[in-house]
């Protein structure tokens, strides 16, 4: 499977193939979409995109990290990053598109404990 990297100039072109607006105005949607996206995000609240996933800020407190070159430990700064969790439904998405085996109940799941056979009064 080829990796690919789709940009703002695809969106802005798939929208306009499928949605049908001149390719100015897919490209201000799809800035618009990024844009108010990002200002959420940046208010501190989270978005929650139905059926594709959610995005949030998560704070990451302050650690010592280490120079990989000299070994000289460093101090990595207290800082807030975004943190984006897929749906099941994009998850499962993914799995079907890739042949990705689905991962199996764990074993008894569902399953009585209970046998017939033991039975033996």
């Amino acid at each position: 499977m080829e990796n690919r990297t789709i940009t703002r100039a695809d969106l802005a072109e798939a929208v306009y193939e499928e949605v049908g607006l001149s390719r100015n105005e897919s490209s201000d949607l799809v800035e618009s979409v990024l844009d108010e996206i990002s200002n959420t995000l940046v208010k501190g609240d989270n978005v929650k995109i139905s059926s594709f996933g959610s995005f949030s800020i998560r704070e990451k407190g302050e650690r010592v990290g280490r120079n990989p070159k000299t070994g000289v430990e460093v101090p990595i700064l207290p800082r807030k990053v975004v943190v984006f969790r897929a749906s099941h439904v994009l998850k499962d998405r993914i799995n079907e598109a890739t042949g990705a085996a689905q991962p199996s109940a764990p074993q008894g799941f569902g399953q009585s404990n209970y046998n017939s056979s033991d039975d033996n009064y």
